[in-house]
Order: structure tokens, then sequence, then C-alpha cells
């Protein structure tokens, strides 16, 4: 049965000393795991930086009757029988839950009754309530860098028994974009090609292709158009364009962009070049008159 199971869930550690990156949290982690009473905590973080991974060696440690839920399958009902007999929950994408159902865990963790590992891809202060938030411990959680990468790469190369050249795994390593998961999917996927596909040059065409991720409703929406605009003001027309196909490709809404572009044209490059302005005010009513996806056209032009 664990052979059929993918390897990201294969290669899960279940040995604290095994577990790679969050240097920064070190400290705290091996306080946390000697400590006589575990305090529900809130991990936070981008996809695939160890959450899941980190809430359950913390659930184990302390050989105490834990389950694991993810939000969008445990209405409040489901919960109530679950947690029967049960001391720990590990629960991923708190976020996904409403504020009721949120609600629902006050009193539980307050009283000790539960602990609470949960664990959010989406900024705890906009998607978590305050009261269950004044409750849990945050810990943020960075992308993995890219030694930890390389050092995951090999391992997972090593448990699909297949050798793959360090080349080989820095390509893959570039294109995970920092997401353990993505790479040991991505490793798992070059494993299972023709030995002359693992070639590095035959390799980089044949990967699938892997897009910045971009939520319109989370802390992505704003990073990425960030970027775009400093892009921009950093005269790096390679780096903009970049960003705005993400932002496009991720479903944002072109008026978004619009306002933007705008404000950036009436800022520091407005300055610079007054016609700047009444560019960008000619690509909104471009974007509005054509629609999208031809939109794309006048936005990549004034980008």
């Amino acid at each position: 049965m664990t052979a059929q199971k993918p390897l990201p869930e294969r290669m899960r550690p279940d040995d604290p000393d095994l577990f790679l990156g969050q240097s920064h949290l070190a400290s705290r982690l091996k306080s946390l795991m000697a400590a006589e009473r575990l305090p529900s905590l809130l991990l936070f973080g981008p996809p695939g930086c160890g959450k899941s991974t980190l809430a359950l060696l913390l659930a184990r440690s302390r050989k105490r009757p834990y389950l694991r839920l993810s939000a969008p399958e445990a209405g409040l009902q489901h919960l109530r029988r679950s947690l029967n007999g049960i001391e720990i929950l590990v629960l991923d994408e708190l976020h996904r839950f409403s504020k009721a159902q949120q609600d629902f865990f006050l009193p539980l963790v307050e009283s000790g009754e539960l602990t609470l590992l949960a664990t959010t891809t989406e900024n705890p202060s906009f998607s978590v309530t305050r009261q269950l938030l004044s409750r849990l411990h945050v810990l943020r959680l960075r992308p993995l860098g890219r030694s930890e990468l390389m050092e995951l790469a090999r391992r997972g190369a090593e448990q699909t028994g297949v050798t793959l050249s360090d080349e080989v795994l820095d390509i893959i390593t570039a294109a995970a974009h920092g997401d353990a998961r993505t790479l040991l999917n991505l490793v798992e996927y070059a494993a299972s090609l023709p030995e002359e596909m693992r070639e590095p040059e035959q390799l980089k065409s044949a990967l699938p292709e892997v897009m910045m991720r971009h939520d319109k409703d989370g802390d992505s929406h704003y990073e990425l158009a960030s970027a775009l605009i400093k892009s921009i003001r950093g005269s790096d027309p390679d780096a903009a364009l970049y960003y705005l196909a993400c932002l496009l490709e991720g479903g944002e809404d072109p008026r978004f962009i619009c306002r933007r572009l705008i404000l950036s044209a009436s800022e520091d490059v407005g300055l610079a070049e007054p016609n700047a302005l009444p560019l960008a005010v000619s690509c909104q009513q471009a974007v509005e008159f054509v629609g999208m996806p031809e939109g794309f056209i006048p936005l990549a032009e004034t980008v």
C-alpha cells in the first residue's frame, strides 16, 4: 500500500531530526517538543513549507490520541462525532472554516480539553477570527531555501530508486519555487521518465509547467501586484511582463491591474514621464472596450 502513496506522502518524516527547513524556529520547536504541555498552535506559511508535517510531528511527540482532518471535509457535525476521545486535532486549512465553525473551537481550546494544531496558507489576521487567534500561538513558516530543497530532492530521488544527477535536481529545485511538495512531485515525475528523457536539456522541455501561485483573495494578490509595480519602477520589462502574466493566469480582475498601473503612472514614474498617466488611462479604456482575453495586449504594451 505504501508504494502506491505519492512521493511527498512517503517522504513525510516520522523523526523530527529529518525535518528540513524553518531553522529560524529551531529553538522554539525544540522547546515545544520538550514542554510538559503542548499549547494550541497556528502554523502559517506558503504551500509546501512543512506545516502539516510539523503539526504531525508535534502531535506524535505527545503520545496522546490525535486526529488529522482537513477543514473542507469537516463540518461541525462531523467534528463533534470525530473528536470523541481525541486530545490533539491537526486541522489543515483552518482559513476554509467560517466564523461560526471557528467559534466551535473556542471553549475546547480555552479549557484545554483539546489541543488544536491548525495550519493555514492565508494571513491569519484576515482569515482567522480574533477570538480564536487570541487563543493560539502563531508560528510563521518560510519557503524552503535552495540548499534545503536540494537535500530533499536527493532524498526523494533515493526513495524512487532512480539516479538523477545534481544538474537535473537543480533544474527541478528551481522549478519548485520553494515548495517541497511540488519538488517531490517533480522528482517522482522525472524518475518515471525514460532514461534518455532524464538528461538536463530533455528534462527542461518535459517538465510540467509550474506557474507562480496566485490567489486573488489572498496574500499573493498583493505580493504579485507589488512585484509588478516594483519591476516597472526598476525598469525591468521582462520581470514586469512575467508578473503581469502571473496575475492574469491566476484569474486577477484586469480592472484591478489597470488601477494599479494608473496609480503607478501618477507617482514617481509619472514624475519622470508625464505621458505615463495618459497611457495608463488609455489602457484602462482599451481593456474595458476590448475585454478579455484580448485585453492582455494593451495591458502588456502599457506595462
